[in-house]
């Protein structure tokens, strides 16, 4: 059956044609579960996060392009999106909001009580990040604050408690979040110097590849740290190494901050989430009694 364009529109609008968002949260959220875990997390609870993650992505994006309708006309990439063209209504865009955190909220409720604690902030996150980007140069690090919580909550339901040391991969990935989210904000400087949005790619300016250099490194000690505290084996490091290799290569990606090149480098970062799960996950599956 062919889908309506109401349907389509929807769709559009929570990026279900653009999952690249929703495998930027998952990688992170996979990464604590089966660390939390000792490489076998428990199936429902594995189940519960990567609907969520999926549900909360799809919220987020509601809620950014709500916040976002009379801005994003103005920006090549998003003058299509389903608000702006008046595909897709206010009214509906809410009420599928409103949806999406229900059954978000439903999944939480199978976990335990701190678990629920911390999504109620992680919920605050989400939703604040859209309007940062009015207040602030720095909106990349609230939505690294935002996209890194599923770190806690996931050690929270697997543990019922928080280690000190989930706190260096939650700065890892909250670093990693910054430098691809400036990435994609470079694609869009200058479109959003004329309207008055504000992100680190514009305060960065011509330091950017620069500072982004320096953010991945820092990002590489706080997972290599956590490797250690977590006693991660060589699977691990060794994915840290391929890791540099694909920073350095997003690095080469962004040299003449080209918009399709800057927006290749931002995708391409699934790849480093991906590498990192293969790391512990090949460690767990290796490791005699892990």
């Amino acid at each position: 059956m062919l889908q309506s364009p109401k349907t389509v529109a929807l769709l559009q609008l929570v990026r279900f044609d653009k999952p690249i968002g929703t495998l930027l949260l998952l990688w992170p959220t996979l990464w604590a579960l089966w660390i939390a875990a000792d490489g076998v997390p428990d199936w429902p609870l594995l189940l519960i996060f990567v609907a969520g993650t999926f549900l909360m992505r799809s919220a987020g994006c509601i809620v950014n392009d709500l916040a976002d309708r009379h801005l994003d006309g103005s920006v090549l990439r998003t003058r299509e999106r389903p608000l702006v063209t008046g595909r897709a209504s206010v009214r509906e865009a809410r009420v599928l909001f409103v949806v999406l955190c229900l059954l978000s909220f439903g999944l939480v409720l199978l976990t335990n009580t701190l678990t629920i604690l911390l999504s109620v902030i992680g919920l605050l996150l989400a939703a604040s990040y859209p309007f940062m980007k009015r207040y602030t140069y720095w909106p990349q690090l609230v939505l690294g604050a935002a996209f890194s919580w599923a770190i806690p909550m996931a050690f929270a339901a697997q543990l019922g408690e928080l280690p000190a040391a989930l706190w260096l991969l939650y700065c890892a990935n909250l670093l990693w979040t910054m430098v691809f989210d400036t990435q994609y904000a470079m694609v869009d400087r200058e479109d959003d110097i004329k309207i008055g949005i504000k992100s680190t790619a514009i305060l960065f300016g011509e330091a950017d590849r620069a500072i982004l250099a320096v953010l991945q490194l820092l990002c590489l000690l706080a997972l290599a740290l956590a490797g250690l505290r977590f006693e991660l084996g060589l699977y691990y490091f060794l994915s840290l190494v391929v890791v540099a290799l694909l920073f350095g290569y997003h690095q080469y990606l962004t040299r003449n901050r080209e918009r399709e090149a800057c927006f290749r480098a931002f995708r391409h970062n699934n790849w480093v989430g991906l590498v990192i799960f293969l790391g512990i996950a090949l460690h767990y599956a290796t490791t005699p009694g892990a």
